[in-house]
């Protein structure tokens, strides 16, 4: 079996999106950052910093201090959301990277896409359908490109996997099984005034926060889109009281595929995506968090091989694909309306989780 994964699993961590030469970048595209909290700090400005197509120039938040602390920490400009919004400093950025709640994007987006500036989106891509759409249509009716933030589909394993599936190497795909897990309040504090716990931010807690995950990578693997999704929420403590602590949805696919997926907000950390086919089972655990280096195995035949491969930072790669698709003048795959069919999704997991009764998808 090695023999015949050689081929695919060589130069595992190879950018297959990648046409120009790193080193001969003189002007990367310069990035406006809108939303300072951890993930920001810690992940994405770190990511934007270790790309060679990217860099950061300028920070936004609602919170002055944090604004105050990562300007002077990363030699950025620091500026309040509504000198932001106003363009005051619209020269000193070529794109928009927004990483604020849910709730929030739209006006950022908007803000940006009139500045007639590229828009990296963290997704879901807002708190509610009819948001979502206003906010990719703000882009569309300005003219400017809009990538939304699914890191996964730059990762290399989640890459090799759909090569692997691309080259029939699991044989026919039978089912999915995917899951993601947290304790939010102990991972991202036990502060329950976070906006993730409030409905009209977020739109969801464990389906849009982290089911989105298994979703969006679920469709990337497959290269297909699921045509009914059905759901069920539940919430035992108190601090979910207002939204879903636990969610397990199931995916229809074309050709009678399904995909199965849980997650939750307040059970042990874990990650892991299992595709099964009738030849092989290809799994990524861990799968989807930003810490942890990946694992990635092919069992076949009772054989089972674990790859080992050399890790890459997550948001680097995120991040190098939109600086890079910008100066190459190319497309982003991971777009508005790519993003859309998994807001469809989620709203439909969501009805399904109330009414009791799967819910069929389609176009707007």
């Amino acid at each position: 079996m090695e023999t015949d994964l050689a081929e695919y699993l060589d130069e595992f961590t190879h950018r297959d999106w990648e046409t120009l030469e790193p080193d001969a970048v003189t002007d990367p595209v310069r990035v406006a950052v809108v939303g300072a909290g951890w993930f920001a700090r810690d992940w994405a400005l770190p990511g934007i910093s270790r790309s060679a197509y990217t860099e950061a120039t300028v920070v936004t938040d609602v919170d002055e201090d944090a604004v105050s602390t990562v300007a002077a920490g990363r030699d950025l400009t620091g500026v309040t959301p509504e000198e932001f919004r106003s363009g005051a400093v619209a020269d000193a950025y070529d794109a928009v990277y927004v990483a604020t709640p849910n709730a929030t994007h739209l006006e950022y987006v908007e803000a940006a896409a009139a500045q007639g500036k590229a828009v990296l989106c963290e997704k879901p891509l807002e708190a509610t359908l009819d948001r979502a759409r206003s906010l990719v249509a703000a882009c569309e009716e300005a003219g400017v490109p809009l990538m939304v933030g699914y890191r996964m589909q730059t990762d290399p394993a989640v890459r090799r996997l759909r090569d692997l599936l691309d080259a029939g190497v699991a044989g026919e795909v039978i089912h999915v099984h995917a899951t993601m897990s947290q304790t939010m309040l102990g991972e991202l504090g036990s502060d329950t005034d976070q906006w993730r716990l409030d409905p009209e931010l977020s739109g969801g807690c464990a389906a849009m926060d982290l089911g989105v995950y298994p979703l969006n990578t679920t469709r990337f693997a497959l290269g297909d889109d699921p045509v009914r999704v059905s759901g069920r929420t539940r919430s035992e403590h108190e601090a979910f009281a207002d939204v879903d602590e636990h969610a397990t949805f199931r995916l229809e696919f074309p050709d009678d595929v399904d995909a199965l997926c849980t997650v939750s907000q307040n059970a042990q950390h874990a990650s892991r995506l299992e595709v099964t086919g009738t030849e092989a089972r290809l799994i990524l655990d861990p799968a989807f968090y930003e810490r942890e280096d990946r694992g990635f195995a092919v069992v076949r035949g009772g054989t089972r091989v674990d790859v080992d491969f050399d890790q890459v930072h997550q948001i680097e790669e995120e991040f190098a694909y939109f600086g890079h698709q910008l100066l190459a003048g190319e497309p982003f795959h991971a777009d508005g309306e790519h993003a859309l069919t998994d807001m469809r999704a989620l709203d439909g997991v969501y009805e399904s989780a109330e009414t009791g009764r799967p819910v069929a998808l389609g176009g707007d």
